[in-house]
Protein backbone atom coordinates (compact mmCIF):
# COMPACT_ATOMS: atom_id res chain seq x y z
CA UNK A 1 0.00 0.00 0.00
CA UNK A 2 1.52 3.44 -0.70
CA UNK A 3 2.35 5.58 2.20
CA UNK A 4 -0.19 8.44 0.63
CA UNK A 5 -2.76 6.70 0.80
CA UNK A 6 -2.00 5.35 4.46
CA UNK A 7 -1.37 9.13 4.99
CA UNK A 8 -4.76 10.24 3.21
CA UNK A 9 -7.06 7.60 4.98
CA UNK A 10 -5.32 8.67 8.52
CA UNK A 11 -5.53 12.12 7.72
CA UNK A 12 -9.58 11.32 7.03
CA UNK A 13 -9.82 9.44 10.40
CA UNK A 14 -8.54 12.41 12.17
CA UNK A 15 -11.12 14.64 10.30
CA UNK A 16 -13.97 12.21 11.25
CA UNK A 17 -13.19 11.99 14.70
CA UNK A 18 -12.75 16.06 14.96
CA UNK A 19 -16.24 16.16 13.73
CA UNK A 20 -17.58 14.24 15.74
CA UNK A 21 -15.92 15.63 19.05
CA UNK A 22 -17.26 19.34 17.64
CA UNK A 23 -20.60 17.81 16.96
CA UNK A 24 -20.76 16.68 21.00
CA UNK A 25 -19.37 19.80 21.87
CA UNK A 26 -22.42 21.47 20.05
CA UNK A 27 -24.89 19.02 21.67
CA UNK A 28 -23.43 20.15 25.11
CA UNK A 29 -23.46 23.39 24.72
CA UNK A 30 -26.88 23.27 23.29
CA UNK A 31 -28.21 22.15 26.69
CA UNK A 32 -26.12 24.33 28.83
CA UNK A 33 -28.02 27.47 26.93
CA UNK A 34 -31.32 25.27 26.99
CA UNK A 35 -30.82 25.19 31.13
CA UNK A 36 -29.66 29.06 30.78
CA UNK A 37 -32.84 29.78 29.66
CA UNK A 38 -34.79 27.83 31.95
CA UNK A 39 -33.12 29.24 34.64
CA UNK A 40 -33.74 33.07 34.00
CA UNK A 41 -37.06 31.87 33.33
CA UNK A 42 -37.45 30.28 37.22
CA UNK A 43 -35.66 33.30 38.88
CA UNK A 44 -37.97 35.76 36.80
CA UNK A 45 -40.89 33.92 38.39
CA UNK A 46 -39.37 33.23 41.55
CA UNK A 47 -39.13 37.18 42.15
CA UNK A 48 -42.49 37.59 41.00
CA UNK A 49 -44.51 35.22 43.41
CA UNK A 50 -43.58 37.14 46.53
CA UNK A 51 -45.18 40.12 44.69
CA UNK A 52 -47.92 37.85 44.32
CA UNK A 53 -48.31 37.08 48.12
CA UNK A 54 -48.14 39.98 48.87
CA UNK A 55 -50.76 41.34 47.41
CA UNK A 56 -52.62 38.21 48.80
CA UNK A 57 -51.90 39.06 52.00
CA UNK A 58 -53.55 42.44 51.83
CA UNK A 59 -57.07 40.78 51.06
CA UNK A 60 -56.91 37.58 52.53
CA UNK A 61 -56.04 37.36 55.93
CA UNK A 62 -57.03 34.03 57.32
CA UNK A 63 -55.36 32.25 54.04
CA UNK A 64 -51.58 32.51 55.78
CA UNK A 65 -50.92 28.47 55.63
CA UNK A 66 -51.44 29.14 51.56
CA UNK A 67 -49.50 32.08 51.55
CA UNK A 68 -46.43 30.06 54.00
CA UNK A 69 -46.83 26.96 51.86
CA UNK A 70 -46.33 28.94 48.80
CA UNK A 71 -43.30 30.88 50.10
CA UNK A 72 -41.67 28.18 51.79
CA UNK A 73 -41.79 26.05 48.42
CA UNK A 74 -40.53 29.05 45.89
CA UNK A 75 -37.35 29.01 48.18
CA UNK A 76 -36.93 25.91 47.80
CA UNK A 77 -37.32 26.01 44.30
CA UNK A 78 -34.71 28.85 44.64
CA UNK A 79 -32.08 26.66 46.23
CA UNK A 80 -32.26 23.94 43.78
CA UNK A 81 -32.60 25.96 41.19
CA UNK A 82 -29.04 28.09 42.37
CA UNK A 83 -27.79 24.50 43.02
CA UNK A 84 -28.52 23.34 39.29
CA UNK A 85 -30.47 20.26 40.34
CA UNK A 86 -32.33 19.64 37.63
CA UNK A 87 -34.69 16.98 39.91
CA UNK A 88 -35.01 18.65 43.01
CA UNK A 89 -36.25 21.60 40.50
CA UNK A 90 -38.69 19.32 39.13
CA UNK A 91 -40.11 18.06 42.16
CA UNK A 92 -40.32 21.76 43.63
CA UNK A 93 -41.50 23.19 40.46
CA UNK A 94 -44.50 20.71 40.71
CA UNK A 95 -45.39 21.26 44.06
CA UNK A 96 -45.19 24.99 43.58
CA UNK A 97 -47.49 24.74 40.39
CA UNK A 98 -49.77 23.25 42.64
CA UNK A 99 -49.56 25.64 45.43
CA UNK A 100 -49.57 28.68 43.28
CA UNK A 101 -53.16 27.08 41.63
CA UNK A 102 -54.46 27.09 44.84
CA UNK A 103 -54.16 30.12 45.66
CA UNK A 104 -55.49 31.78 42.59
CA UNK A 105 -58.37 29.50 43.13
CA UNK A 106 -58.69 30.47 46.86
CA UNK A 107 -58.23 34.42 45.41
CA UNK A 108 -61.50 33.64 43.36
CA UNK A 109 -63.53 34.15 46.66
CA UNK A 110 -61.74 37.29 46.92
CA UNK A 111 -63.56 39.96 44.63
CA UNK A 112 -61.56 43.22 45.87
CA UNK A 113 -58.40 41.49 45.47
CA UNK A 114 -59.66 39.63 42.14
CA UNK A 115 -60.62 43.58 40.89
CA UNK A 116 -56.71 44.61 41.86
CA UNK A 117 -55.02 45.85 38.56
CA UNK A 118 -52.15 44.95 40.56
CA UNK A 119 -52.97 41.05 41.41
CA UNK A 120 -54.51 41.00 38.35
CA UNK A 121 -51.22 41.74 35.86
CA UNK A 122 -48.92 39.84 38.74
CA UNK A 123 -51.44 36.68 38.02
CA UNK A 124 -50.68 37.31 34.37
CA UNK A 125 -47.36 37.74 34.60
CA UNK A 126 -46.68 34.44 36.53
CA UNK A 127 -49.19 32.13 34.05
CA UNK A 128 -47.03 33.69 31.09
CA UNK A 129 -43.54 32.85 32.89
CA UNK A 130 -45.15 29.20 33.28
CA UNK A 131 -46.40 28.50 29.80
CA UNK A 132 -42.69 29.73 28.79
CA UNK A 133 -41.05 27.36 31.44
CA UNK A 134 -43.14 24.78 29.94
CA UNK A 135 -41.85 25.34 26.21
CA UNK A 136 -38.10 25.92 27.41
CA UNK A 137 -38.41 22.85 29.52
CA UNK A 138 -39.64 20.84 26.17
CA UNK A 139 -36.62 22.37 24.09
CA UNK A 140 -34.27 21.47 27.03
CA UNK A 141 -34.90 17.85 27.07
CA UNK A 142 -35.18 17.36 23.37
CA UNK A 143 -31.20 18.78 23.62
CA UNK A 144 -30.90 16.30 26.85
CA UNK A 145 -32.46 13.53 24.36
CA UNK A 146 -30.18 13.95 21.57
CA UNK A 147 -26.92 14.35 23.42
CA UNK A 148 -28.02 11.09 24.68
CA UNK A 149 -28.99 9.87 22.07
CA UNK A 150 -25.83 10.82 20.01
CA UNK A 151 -23.43 9.50 22.64
CA UNK A 152 -24.56 6.19 22.77
CA UNK A 153 -24.41 5.98 19.11
CA UNK A 154 -21.22 4.54 17.37
CA UNK A 155 -18.69 5.52 16.34
CA UNK A 156 -19.95 8.58 18.91
CA UNK A 157 -19.87 6.61 22.08
CA UNK A 158 -15.71 6.19 21.35
CA UNK A 159 -15.42 9.49 21.15
CA UNK A 160 -17.78 10.77 23.67
CA UNK A 161 -16.00 8.20 26.20
CA UNK A 162 -12.61 9.13 25.28
CA UNK A 163 -13.75 12.86 26.08
CA UNK A 164 -16.04 11.94 29.20
CA UNK A 165 -19.65 13.54 27.55
CA UNK A 166 -21.71 11.94 29.88
CA UNK A 167 -25.29 11.75 29.94
CA UNK A 168 -27.46 14.24 31.06
CA UNK A 169 -30.32 14.25 32.90
CA UNK A 170 -33.95 15.16 31.87
CA UNK A 171 -36.08 17.72 33.49
CA UNK A 172 -39.28 16.06 34.85
CA UNK A 173 -41.87 16.98 37.48
CA UNK A 174 -42.83 14.10 39.27
CA UNK A 175 -45.89 11.85 38.81
CA UNK A 176 -47.61 12.77 41.74
CA UNK A 177 -47.38 16.55 40.90
CA UNK A 178 -48.12 15.77 37.70
CA UNK A 179 -52.14 14.79 39.08
CA UNK A 180 -54.79 16.72 38.56
CA UNK A 181 -55.77 19.53 41.54
CA UNK A 182 -58.29 18.67 43.69
CA UNK A 183 -59.94 21.96 43.79
CA UNK A 184 -62.25 20.50 46.68
CA UNK A 185 -59.46 20.11 49.19
CA UNK A 186 -58.14 23.22 48.59
CA UNK A 187 -61.03 24.94 49.99
CA UNK A 188 -61.40 22.40 52.59
CA UNK A 189 -58.07 23.53 53.76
Amino acid sequence: MPNWLIYTILIVLVIYFISIYNRLVTLRHNIDEAWSNIDVLLKQRYEELPKLVEACKQYMSHERGTLTEVTELRNQAETARREGDATAIGSCEGALGIAVSGLLARAEAYPDLKASETFQTLMQRIASIADTIADRREYFNEAVNLNNIRREQFPDMMVARLFNFGPRKLFEVPEQKRANVDMRKLFEQ
